[in-house]
């Protein structure tokens, strides 16, 4: 690490030694060059490090909507499809009048699952996709916002099925993680998960928290399948082998890092180009603001991202 950056190792080091934090990985791109890659495991012991544990795996949660949405951009970038494209053009069957674009952020009007489902629905992704097919939209596509907290994913990955015939998660792996070198996993297989941390809630009560008022269209987002905020379900290997790019991404700090180094690179890291500059412009462009019906505030989406002011 960098001698001028040795404050964050203390910062990061305190969070560490005072329990705030009981595991962490934070790595830290700066004018192209990586000069921040830092690991803290296991609250009872001052082992902060810049290599020791760095290659656990964690579920990131919403982290892993830009990264699906890259996927998707990937094929825009070849030609695949066009972001104005109406969704049933490529999903036959599709009713809601969405187009790709407006599914990327988050204003395609389906941000629930419309019928009931377990937890083991989450490792049945025909089951699912076809569900999204056939619901009905809460709002007209186009006309408001509303995080896609679970669906995001689906939406997103079953065009990048019905476009390339991968799954996303294998579209993930052949296409930017291996030429990228990226530390980043939908859907693991048995090594992988060996490698995966558990997650634990600082606050025990937040799964409930989180969800808002019983009923509300923000809990049933949320809240359908089931499990999605269970320590049991997501520390477990079905979820972990399951695709559910909205929010099962399984990544390290690292691999992190290098994919929006190459993103503010214009595109291309190590001398691979994914998408041209063009393409990540557009990405990062704001392409809504206003009030997003789920989460209660004002938001600004881009194509799979939410900038905050």
């Amino acid at each position: 690490m960098r001698t001028r950056f040795e404050t964050v190792r203390e910062c990061f080091q305190d969070l560490h030694r005072s329990g705030r934090e009981t595991g962490a990985s934070l790595a830290v791109w700066y004018d192209g060059r990586p000069v921040v890659d830092l690991t803290s495991h296991s609250r009872h012991t001052d082992n902060v490090t810049s290599h020791a544990g760095r290659d656990s795996l964690v579920n990131v949660y919403s982290v892993g909507k830009p990264v699906a949405a890259l996927c998707l951009l990937l094929l825009v970038d070849r030609g695949r499809l066009d972001l104005d494209d109406p969704v049933g053009r490529h999903w036959p069957g599709f009713r809601t009048p969405a187009t790709v674009r407006q599914v990327l952020s988050h204003t395609a009007g389906l941000p629930t699952f419309p019928v009931p489902r377990p937890a083991a629905a989450f490792a049945d992704w025909a089951l699912l996709a076809d569900d999204l097919a056939t619901a009905e939209p809460e709002w007209a596509p186009g006309t408001a916002a509303g995080e896609h907290a679970l669906t995001y994913g689906h939406l997103v990955g079953e065009l990048v099925r019905r476009v390339d015939g991968r799954s996303i998660g294998r579209f993930l792996a052949e296409e930017i993680a291996g030429p990228w070198q990226l530390d980043l996993h939908f859907g693991l297989g048995t090594a992988e998960q060996r490698r995966c941390a558990d997650l634990t809630y600082g606050d025990p009560d937040w799964p409930t928290t989180v969800r808002g008022e019983p009923g509300s269209l923000w809990a049933r987002a949320l809240g359908n399948p089931a499990g999605a905020l269970d320590l049991a379900v997501v520390n477990g290997a079905a979820w972990r082998a399951a695709e559910v790019p909205a929010v099962n991404l399984h990544a390290t700090g690292g691999g992190l890092a290098r994919c929006y180094a190459g993103l503010l690179a214009g595109g291309t890291l190590d001398g691979v180009r994914l998408l041209g500059a063009g393409l990540v412009d557009e990405f990062t462009r704001v392409q809504y603001t206003g009030p997003d019906l789920l989460l209660g505030r004002d938001v600004h989406w881009t194509l799979g991202m939410q900038w905050e002011e």
